[in-house]
């Protein structure tokens, strides 16, 4: 861009005439031209291992570059990480000098002859045009403060459009005395609180301070994570990208539009005591990437110590540091516990302690998922961790101290559920032969109107029509939830990977799945699906075609073909994923859990069943997620007596058969 100005309005292919020009200076030609021979090395490279002019920087290419380049993998980072960052910050430094040059030529060049409106804020700054700048050329010499009070002077003016031209590069020239007796400063310190209090557009200004490099200097912890990635197909950002994403999406939960699609967490933005809290917290969430050991924890040392610096209150500090130190503990309960189970909420609410740090940790959460991988968001996700939000606040309410009791539990459900089947004109007579053949873990799993749904297809249906499947699609106007599919059956060997590869020849993904079998031999299983663009399903033609389909694949299990070979996606062939498998005990609901961690592949659900098919595993509850190019997913099992998998040597057994099956 800079090179079609300069030939166009100089007349010129050298940069060097820009320089003369009085448009550039020499600290910045030498970004540019270093920034161009790095991006000419990389475009041959790429040239030179495809045979043909290909200028996509794409996943298929990146290793290999990376070693051409000269790097290797070390105990914190892989070598095709260190080369990305460094490509990275390139084109950071010649985004940031394109956007000064460019406008510095629009000022001089297209409005050079407009004469535009002064209007003076203080001593030290003034707005041309729209547009903020230094009133002296001495001015970030002469008093360095004023490096940050530009931005806090931005906060407090929202209609300033930006900084100009001349200002910038004021900026890029004077920011190299912020270092750590600079940070020291007691009126730098205020200077920066007063920016994070202020209630504005508080992440449009960090974004402009990351721009313009000022924000990496004030905060190194934040610095040395600019232009770090992780080379996978979940994190699709830099570390600094993520992390002002995130910031983006906090202040989008202030604006009225947003209560439609973020209706929990647009409600709870007003409540927060203190915004400038939650900034902290988001800027520090992920610094501790790429620095060995648990980020959470190395961000919890770096936010302290920055609390500690501008003297933040000792409560306050607290606040920040759990919530940096926790900030993966809501998503990750949500997607891989059950939170329907009593025992499971009470643990996360003793973590949580208090519903102050629980909205904040919500907000935070939300926008963490949102800012990490667009297609990351969905209705079950929202639902998950707005279900774990209200039932957590519920127990918080109701006292730690008096945890709900799982007779009284299962009563009322059965009580509440037998009132809607009451009042759809089904006697108790009917009800209580069905009920009485289903283990009290049913009504701990279900809501009573999902009991209710259930419970009056079981009735309706002849036993001679197997399988019975209903499907319910999330209620008119409702944004969170997935599609329900629930199947009644005769236990089956095989059923779950059966339906497993039902559900994936329809194009759905299974990201929730409830597996309960009656005394009497039948299976209640409900599964929670979305379509391949992690949508729900509500179109009847559509569904009616899902409930064809199941009744006719899983009518006869035995004579379900092999799971049909499908090509692996290009993108997930670059990566190497280990399979790993955590064998653990839940002893409060007598039953095992494992953790599988593995490569996505087609099919592999259905895979997973059939191994649990050959060691005799019977599945109760799955929690899917899909991660990129990997799935991290989570079992409930027992044994086909319904007894946990204690014994070591059947545990190795199934470990090293899923490890087996699915690494090939």
């Amino acid at each position: 861009m800079i090179g079609w100005v300069a030939k166009r309005h100089f007349g010129t292919e050298k940069y060097a005439d820009i320089v003369a020009n009085g448009f550039m200076n020499d600290a910045e030609l030498r970004i540019l031209s270093q920034g161009q021979a790095f991006l000419w090395q990389v475009r041959y490279a790429l040239h030179m291992l495809t045979g043909r002019a290909e200028d996509r920087l794409l996943f298929d290419h990146q290793r290999t570059i990376a070693e051409l380049f000269g790097f290797r993998d070390n105990p914190e980072r892989l070598a095709v990480e260190q080369f990305m960052k460094r490509y990275y910050r390139h084109v950071t430094a010649l985004a940031g000098l394109n956007d000064m040059l460019l406008q510095h030529f629009d000022e001089v060049i297209l409005r050079g002859q407009q004469s535009l409106e002064t209007v003076v804020l203080n001593e030290r700054f003034e707005t041309k045009g729209g547009y903020i700048q230094a009133r002296s050329r001495t001015l970030f010499r002469d008093k360095p403060s004023a490096m940050l009070e530009l931005f806090l002077m931005m906060a407090q003016h929202p209609e300033i459009e930006g900084v100009r031209a001349d200002t910038i590069r004021l900026i890029r020239d004077h920011r190299h005395q912020i270092d750590d007796h600079y940070r020291e400063d007691p009126l730098h310190q205020r200077l920066f609180l007063a920016l994070l209090r202020s209630p504005g557009n508080v992440p449009r200004q960090l974004r402009r301070m990351n721009r313009y490099g000022i924000l990496g200097k004030y905060l190194p912890e934040f610095g040395r994570a600019v232009g770090l990635m992780q080379h996978d197909l979940f994190h699709i950002y830099t570390v600094d990208a993520h992390t002002l994403r995130l910031l983006k999406f906090l202040h989008g939960f202030r604006k009225a539009e947003c209560k439609k699609e973020f209706p929990v967490a647009a409600a709870l933005m007003p409540q927060l005591p203190k915004l400038d809290l939650l900034w902290i917290a988001g800027l520090f969430h992920d610094v501790g990437k790429g620095r060995g050991g648990d980020h959470s924890l190395i961000g919890a040392y770096d936010v302290e110590q920055f609390c500690l610096r501008h003297r933040i209150s000792s409560p306050d500090t607290s606040l920040v540091r759990w919530l940096v130190e926790h900030h993966l503990l809501m998503s990750m309960t949500a997607q891989k516990r059950d939170i329907t189970d009593p025992d499971v909420i009470r643990d996360f609410a003793l973590t949580v302690r208090n519903e102050t740090r629980l909205d904040y940790l919500y907000v935070l959460t939300v926008a963490d998922i949102n800012a990490t991988n667009p297609t990351l968001w969905n209705g079950w996700r929202a639902s998950l961790l707005r279900q774990l939000h209200a039932e957590t606040k519920r127990a918080l309410r109701r006292g730690l101290k008096n945890p709900p009791d799982r007779d009284d539990w299962v009563r009322e459900t059965r009580t509440e559920a037998r009132s809607l089947l009451n009042t759809m004109g089904i006697a108790s007579e009917q009800i209580d032969p069905l009920w009485d053949s289903l283990g009290e873990d049913y009504f701990l799993q279900y809501a009573p109107s999902e009991i209710a749904w259930q419970t009056q297809g079981i009735l309706a249906h002849q036993p001679e029509q197997l399988p019975l499947v209903l499907i319910s699609a999330p209620a008119k106007g409702m944004t969170e939830g997935g599609t329900k599919v629930f199947i009644h059956t005769r236990s089956v060997d095989d059923l779950f990977a059966a339906t497993a590869a039902a559900m994936e020849q329809l194009g759905l993904s299974i990201h929730d799945a409830r597996i309960a079998t009656s005394n009497n031999d039948w299976t209640l299983n409900t599964f929670i699906v979305l379509d391949h663009q992690g949508q729900a399903i509500s179109d009847p033609e559509r569904i009616e075609e899902m409930r064809r389909h199941l009744v006719e694949e899983l009518d006869d299990p035995d004579d379900y073909p092999n799971i049909i070979s499908r090509h692996t996606p290009r993108q997930l062939k670059h990566f190497k994923v280990t399979t790993e498998v955590l064998i653990e005990q839940d002893p409060a609901n007598e039953r095992t859990l494992l953790e599988l961690s593995a490569p996505d592949r087609p099919g592999l659900l259905a895979r997973v069943g059939r191994i649990f098919m050959e060691q005799d595993i019977a599945l109760s509850a799955a929690k899917i997620a899909t991660l990129g190019e990997r799935v991290e997913d989570v079992f409930f099992i027992t044994t086909k007596a319904g007894e946990p998998l204690t014994d070591p040597e059947r545990q190795q057994q199934l470990r090293e058969r899923l490890i087996d099956v699915l690494s090939v």
